[in-house]
């Protein structure tokens, strides 16, 4: 099972391999009046992993608030005072 696990590993590495040399050509992204121009391989590398964090916690956070506006709500305590206990021992 390992020599398949590297094989997908060596694999996926060969792929992303070929996707940046393909992919040399530049690209402008604009956003919000700022530029970046760079090749489009790494603008990718780049840009994945912020829309990952940024889904995941989107993700997260919708997931939260649907559990809490479903959830029921905790039951109140009442708020009796306790007994006081008195000791009549010796």
């Amino acid at each position: 099972m390992r020599y398949v696990f590297l094989a997908l590993i060596i694999l996926f590495l060969a792929l992303i391999a070929t996707f940046a040399f393909q992919n040399l050509q530049s690209v402008t992204v604009a956003f919000l009046g700022l530029q970046v121009t760079a090749p489009l391989a790494i603008m990718v590398a780049v840009v994945y992993p912020l829309g990952r964090a940024t889904g995941g916690s989107l993700f997260s956070f919708l997931r939260y608030s649907i559990h809490t506006a479903t959830s029921k709500p905790a039951r109140v305590r009442s708020e009796a005072p306790a007994p006081k206990v008195i000791d009549h021992a010796p």
